[in-house]
């Protein structure tokens, strides 16, 4: 099983080339391709089907505080935060690659393009991502028998996206991903998830822009939730600043839809940013 997610993961992959400048996020070009569906690399947790051009490189800053349930006793979220640093470069117009750390993980992941929706012919665009994470959190105090292999998650995911007017944007993502270690007896390692995400433009710079993953086979017993994100993005022109709550901490493909606990049923969210630069 670890050799066939491996070959997933990181097998390279046809695809057409994309355009991808702040000054085009809105339009189309001469050759028919629809671009920027989304204006961020990200809708808010779930990956998006824009990807970085060719020679660009994204420096993103993402962090979500504690829990706003928590009050004053929490300072409302600012203690407890989690912080991602992460560096994004365009290989090509078809092929990102990136590398990022935050306090829950290490995260590799490569983003490559298949279709691109066009303005006559093809309705949708199809992009494929593929991640590695190294788990933090795991210590080997709790696990004597700890493993490097064991701190490994996998992360396989197909993003179809379709930008049906200037405004409005949706995607579905099914995703497959494989935890080496899970604290679960019940839980299998090979998990399922569905995403769903969308973005609705409420002006040149502002945007709305929501996104869910639903877990398909989590078990029964499982503390974890399905995560929910609402947020706003804003595009200054040199950078797009993504601020939201969402019901994960996590950051990471990962942390997100296997390890969500908040429960907006109760109140239980963090408020969060994404602050993406590109040189």
């Amino acid at each position: 099983m670890k050799k066939l997610i491996l070959f997933l993961l990181f097998v390279p992959l046809w695809s057409f080339s994309q355009n991808d400048l702040l000054a085009e996020i809105d339009s189309t070009t001469t050759k028919d391709n629809i671009t920027a569906a989304f204006k961020g690399l990200k809708i808010v947790n779930l990956e998006s089907t824009k990807l970085a051009a060719k020679g660009d490189l994204y420096f993103i800053v993402a962090h979500r505080f504690g829990s706003v349930k928590d009050g004053f006793e929490g300072f409302f979220g600012l203690d407890n935060a989690n912080t991602q640093l992460k560096f994004v470069y365009g290989l090509t117009d078809y092929l990102t690659i990136s590398g990022a750390r935050s306090e829950l993980a290490y995260d590799f992941s490569t983003k490559y393009t298949f279709f691109h929706q066009k303005t006559a012919g093809f309705p949708i665009s199809i992009v494929g991502f593929s991640s590695l994470a190294i788990n933090n959190t795991l210590k080997e105090s709790l696990y004597p028998k700890l493993t490097f292999d064991d701190r490994l998650t996998f992360v396989q995911q197909l993003l179809i996206s379709r930008k049906f007017s200037e405004k409005l944007s949706l995607e579905i993502a099914p995703t497959v991903f494989h935890e080496n270690f899970v604290d679960n007896p019940q839980q299998d390692n090979t998990q399922y998830a569905l995403g769903l995400g969308g973005r609705y433009k409420l002006s040149k710079r502002w945007s709305l822009n929501i996104d869910y993953a639903a877990h398909m086979n989590r078990a029964s017993n499982s503390i974890y939730k399905n995560p929910l994100s609402i947020g706003f993005d804003l595009d200054t022109g040199g950078h797009v600043f993504q601020m939201h709550f969402t019901s994960s901490q996590g950051i990471h493909e990962a942390g997100f839809l296997g390890q969500t606990t908040g429960d907006w049923t109760k109140g239980d969210v963090f408020f969060g940013f994404n602050l993406l630069r590109v040189f």
